[in-house]
This record gives structure tokens, C-alpha cells and sequence, in this order.
């Protein structure tokens, strides 16, 4: 598991924690089974609050990317290549109406948000 946190980001660190991990079990970097680390343990580990990482463990499962086993810990669920598919487009559909809206404020078209999504998308790492 491989995690950065910003304190510079607009992002809750809660959020930060639950949008990469989540990230990397769709991506199938962290596989079905895998142990996350206790909640203590990652949140000294992180140098964040114990709440924070177990607000962002509590997302996970109730966006059914993990599941608890009580005295053992949290594991990544066993996602069907077909589900893990579906959640990944239901949390890309979400941040994309919170951009979309965003870019809407501002008057640009659906054509003009394409287009410069298009001049963007290459540079980005």
C-alpha cells in the first residue's frame, strides 16, 4: 500500500486516504484478501489522526472495497473483474458531476470542458 498525503491539498485527508487506496484495489494493485494495516498502526504510520483513517477505512466498506472481520482487521474484498469495473465508473461518475459543475460555473460548453480535458489529459503523470 502506497500512500502520500498532502497537507497542502484542498482534499480532506480522509478523502486523500480513501481516493488512493480505493484507486489501488480497482487498479488491482492491492488484491482480494489483502490485509490493510490496523487502524493504529497506519494512522502512526501516516502521521495522521486514528479517526481520519478510520473515517477513509469506513468508506471503503461501505463503497464495498473492503470488509472487516472483528479481532482481525479490514480486507480487500472479492471484486468480480465486472464489479470492480462498476465501482471504478461510480466513483469516476461522481468526481466527474462535482468537475463538470465546476466547469459549468464558469460557461464552457461540453465541447469546450472535451477540449481542453483533451489538451490536459497527455501531461498528466
Amino acid at each position: 500500500m502506497n500512500i502520500a498525503i498532502s497537507n497542502a491539498s484542498d482534499k480532506p485527508i480522509y478523502q486523500q486516504l480513501y481516493e488512493q487506496i480505493s484507486a489501488q484495489i480497482l487498479k488491482g494493485e492491492l488484491v482480494s484478501g489483502y490485509s490493510l494495516p490496523p487502524i493504529r498502526l497506519a494512522a502512526t504510520e501516516l502521521r495522521v489522526s486514528i479517526i481520519t483513517v478510520k473515517k477513509a477505512w469506513e468508506e471503503l466498506e461501505r463503497m464495498g472495497l473492503i470488509y472487516t472481520i472483528t479481532g482481525k482487521g479490514c480486507f480487500v474484498a472479492v471484486l468480480t473483474p465486472m464489479e470492480m469495473l462498476q465501482k471504478r465508473n461510480q466513483l469516476i461518475k461522481q468526481q466527474m458531476e462535482l468537475d463538470a459543475k465546476y466547469y459549468k460555473s464558469f460557461g464552457l460548453t461540453l465541447e469546450e470542458a472535451f477540449e481542453l480535458l483533451k489538451e490536459v489529459y497527455p501531461h498528466l503523470q
